[in-house]
């Protein structure tokens, strides 16, 4: 069985998870709107541009983890996701996802955002394995802070290879789909880079080397 990985944020999704569970935040009162609606924006244009710091946008992004008890966040969550996730689920994507799991490919998404907010997605999806960056948890509580190996450009593909060690597995027949010129390290490692539509470096970059582009946001 071939490994069919599969980013998130702009790939499977018609946006970005992390920015919406940021903008959820602030619609809830939440957090300081204005001043943490400007540091969001900052943080994603940013990550668009290949200039995230991802430590320092952890350090932002988990702080409402720790300032809020679990169940509270559990409760949040689940709202975020009826009303600012599923309306973003790409179609096509779902249907590729499908493709995949009727040949017997192991299925994967591999994410920079981390476990809180992707775990509960990966699971409406039907993705069995999740590769995020990973939260701390001390007596039943977030910490704010990550663990291990953010995962994010290289990252990536370091967490991928601790995983097919753990797992006995290989990357002979592998297939990755992403948007984002972020995620170059570990499409170059794949069998099957494809780029979904994809910013302007990573389309350039593929036409450069004759990868499949495609949409999941235009019919075919």
């Amino acid at each position: 069985m071939a490994l069919a990985i599969f980013d998130l944020d702009n790939t499977l999704l018609d946006g970005d998870s992390d920015y919406l569970w940021g903008q959820f935040l602030v619609r809830k009162g939440i957090v300081d709107g204005p001043s943490y609606t400007a540091e969001n924006r900052r943080f994603l244009a940013e990550y668009e541009a290949g200039r995230l710091d991802i430590r320092e946008f952890l350090r932002f992004q988990l702080r409402p983890l720790a300032e809020n008890d679990p169940a509270t966040l559990h409760d949040w969550h689940t709202e975020y996701l009826r009303d600012d996730i599923l309306p973003v689920i790409l179609a096509a994507g779902r249907e590729r996802i499908a493709d995949h799991a009727a040949r017997g490919d192991t299925l994967m998404i591999i994410t920079a955002t981390n476990r809180f907010i992707t775990g509960p997605i990966a699971e409406e999806l039907g993705i069995p394995h999740l590769l995020a960056t990973e939260v701390e948890i001390v007596d039943g509580r977030y910490t704010g802070n990550s663990t291990g190996t953010p995962c994010f450009r290289d990252g990536k593909v370091t967490r991928l290879e601790e995983w097919l060690a753990t797992n006995h597995a290989d990357l002979d027949g592998s297939w990755f789909y992403s948007d984002s010129h972020n995620d170059l390290p570990l499409l170059q490692r794949v069998d099957h880079p494809i780029a979904v539509d994809p910013d302007k470096t990573l389309r350039a970059h593929a036409e450069r080397v004759g990868w499949e582009i495609l949409s999941f946001r235009t019919p075919a």
